[in-house]
C-alpha cells in the first residue's frame, strides 16, 4: 500500500510542480486524505526526493537552455547568454534567503495545515486569473523583473501557493512574453532545488530510522516521468492563455479542502 501511495505522490508532484496548482499543497492534501502519518524527517525526505525528480524533468526538457546558461556564466563577454545567466542567479536570491533564514519555521507549514493550504489555493487562483487576462507582449525578463519574480518564488514556499503559477503570473503581469515567462520560471528553480538538497544532507535532515529505498525510487520515477509530460504541456498552455481553467480548479480544490478541514 505504501509503495502505491509513494507512486501516487510522485505522479501528483510531477503534474502539479509544473501545472500551476501547487505541488506542495496537493502533497499535503494527499497525505491527509490517505492518513499517512510520517515523521518530520520521513516527510521531508520524500518531498525533497520528489522535487529532485521534477528538477531532473526540467533539465531533460530545457537541456539546451541550461547549456546556454552554463556557457553564459563561463564566457568573458557580455553576451545575451551571460546576461540571462545573471538574471537567473538574481531571481534565486529571495527564495534562497527565505530558505536559509526561516527553514525551521517553513517546516511547520508542512504538517497537515489544510486550512492554510486552502486559503493559499484561493490566492493562486486569483493570480492565475489575473495572468490569463494580461495582454500578450514580446518583452524579455529584465533585471528588475528578475528580483520581483524571485520574490514571488519566495512567497510560493507556502503550501498552496503554486510556484510555477506565482512566478509565471507575476512575469506575465510585469509584461513579460508568456513563453519567456514559463521558460524563466522553470529554469530559475533548478539551482534552488539542488541547493536545498545539499543543505539538507549537511544538516542530517534525511536521517530516518528505516530508509524505504524502493518506495523512494518508485516515487522518484513517478515524478520524473509525469514531470517531463507536464512541463511540455504547461509551456503550450501558457502560450494559449488557458490558465483560467487552472484558476477554477484551484478554487474547487480549495473549497473542498476547506470544507473537509473544518468538519
Amino acid at each position: 500500500m505504501e509503495i502505491l501511495f509513494n507512486f501516487l505522490l510522485g505522479v501528483i508532484q510531477g503534474l502539479t510542480e509544473f501545472l500551476p496548482v501547487s505541488s506542495s499543497g496537493h502533497l499535503e492534501i494527499a497525505k491527509a486524505l490517505f492518513g499517512f502519518d510520517w515523521s518530520s524527517n520521513e516527510s521531508m525526505l520524500m518531498t525533497v526526493v520528489l522535487h529532485f525528480a521534477t528538477a531532473i524533468s526540467t533539465i531533460v526538457v530545457f537541456r539546451k537552455d541550461i547549456v546556454t546558461i552554463i556557457v553564459g556564466l563561463v564566457s568573458k563577454d557580455d553576451s545575451t547568454q551571460r546576461i540571462f545567466s545573471y538574471k537567473i542567479i538574481l531571481s534565486m536570491i529571495p527564495a534562497a534567503a527565505v530558505g536559509v533564514l526561516f527553514d525551521d519555521y517553513i517546516e511547520d507549514f508542512f504538517s497537515g495545515q489544510l486550512i492554510l493550504v486552502a486559503l493559499m489555493l484561493f490566492i493562486t487562483a486569483l493570480l492565475l486569473l489575473l495572468a490569463d487576462r494580461s495582454k500578450p507582449t514580446e518583452k524579455n525578463v529584465s533585471y528588475k523583473n528578475s528580483v520581483l519574480i524571485g520574490i514571488a518564488q519566495a512567497i510560493a514556499i507556502l503550501p498552496g501557493i503554486s510556484r510555477s503559477g506565482a512566478t509565471i503570473a507575476s512575469s506575465v503581469m510585469l509584461g513579460v512574453d508568456k513563453e519567456s515567462a514559463a521558460r524563466f520560471s522553470f529554469l530559475m528553480v533548478i539551482p534552488l532545488i539542488f541547493g536545498k538538497i545539499a543543505k539538507d544532507i549537511l544538516d542530517g535532515a534525511f536521517l530516518v530510522e528505516q530508509l524505504n529505498v524502493i518506495g523512494l525510487l518508485v516515487g522518484f520515477l513517478g515524478a520524473l516521468i509525469t514531470g517531463v509530460f507536464a512541463c511540455k504541456l504547461m509551456i503550450k498552455l501558457v502560450k494559449k492563455s488557458q490558465l483560467k481553467y487552472f484558476s477554477l480548479y484551484c478554487v474547487v480544490v480549495a473549497v473542498i479542502t476547506l470544507t473537509w478541514a473544518m468538519l
